[in-house]
């Protein structure tokens, strides 16, 4: 979700408050670390919950105990004032790309970790609620709240080269390379063409341990899995798109960003950083970004 009362803030998290209640979380989660971590070893109880994930050779993926994971911070980088960060990425050259949202501020900028001002930014018209965004070979898509609109890009100097339409409400967008994933504030996932933005498939219900989880909102494809924040909660979700099932629960509580009154300011932002097993993550109106390991 983009924007909220707070008298919804309880409506809003429902959905993955009786799934934890089915028994999601009965184990605790990893504890995070302040510190930067030595080597890439989980602790014993990380690791028995892995092997119980990854089940006998003929265990679907919705049979299997999610992984609960904590997050270990390595770094953090400041963002620009006021970012109502929606979409987060890394492009090929490890700069970062944020989409943003509110009518008459919803942006696309390029980012240099650490620099104090964009390399690029373009502006939506006031009309348009800047939502998720993701790279692609044929442009940078960007999506659009209730518009129904989603716009491609130049992925260097983010002219803008189409547009498309879809149904509904649009919240996060990632690359899986033969498509794109969609997802609309509901639980179920979206399957897209990248070049057309067309559906390609049913859509895909997003389930912890069967019961599906709403408010799914900015999403990451990494080597065949989604991560996905969930409007609202300071846990991410790694997804199997194809099965829809929770594979792990990643709890980010203990990251130490400044508080905000706003209560939009929550968790939203994961971009995997290239050729690691590295990832930034933020939130909207959060100062920094956070360089982090799940583990």
């Amino acid at each position: 979700m983009t924007v909220m009362a707070l008298p919804h803030l309880a409506l809003a998290s429902r959905a993955l408050a009786a799934a934890l209640s089915a028994g999601a979380l009965l184990a605790p989660l990893a504890s995070c670390s302040s510190q930067p971590a030595g080597d890439h070893a989980v602790s014993s109880a990380s690791s028995a919950s892995s092997s119980s994930s990854m089940g006998s050779g003929g265990t679907s993926p919705s049979a299997r105990s999610p992984e609960r994971l904590g997050v270990t911070v390595l770094d953090t980088a400041p963002l620009p004032p006021d970012t109502f960060t929606q979409g987060l990425e890394v492009d090929p050259d490890g700069n970062l790309l944020i989409g943003t949202g509110l009518n008459g501020k919803s942006r696309l900028l390029r980012l240099s970790p650490g620099a104090e001002a964009p390399q690029e930014e373009t502006s939506l018209e006031s009309s348009f609620f800047g939502e998720g965004i993701t790279q692609t070979d044929a442009g940078i898509w960007q999506l659009t709240w209730k518009s129904g609109a989603a716009f491609l890009r130049d992925p260097s100097t983010f002219e803008e080269l189409d547009r498309a339409s879809y149904d509904g409400e649009g919240w996060g967008l990632c690359n899986a390379g033969s498509e794109l994933i969609m997802s609309d504030g509901s639980a179920k996932l979206r399957h897209l063409d990248p070049k057309a933005f067309a559906e390609l498939a049913p859509r895909t219900e997003v389930t912890l341990d069967g019961s599906p989880v709403d408010n799914i909102n900015e999403l990451e494809c990494v080597d065949g899995a989604v991560y996905a924040n969930v409007w609202m909660s300071e846990d991410i979700l790694r997804i199997d798109p194809e099965s829809g099932a929770v594979t792990a629960v990643i709890d980010t509580a203990n990251l130490n960003h400044s508080p905000s009154t706003d209560p939009n300011a929550v968790l939203n932002g994961i971009a995997r950083i290239p050729g690691t097993d590295e990832f930034w993550i933020t939130g909207k109106l959060w100062d920094e970004l956070y360089r982090v390991r799940f583990e």
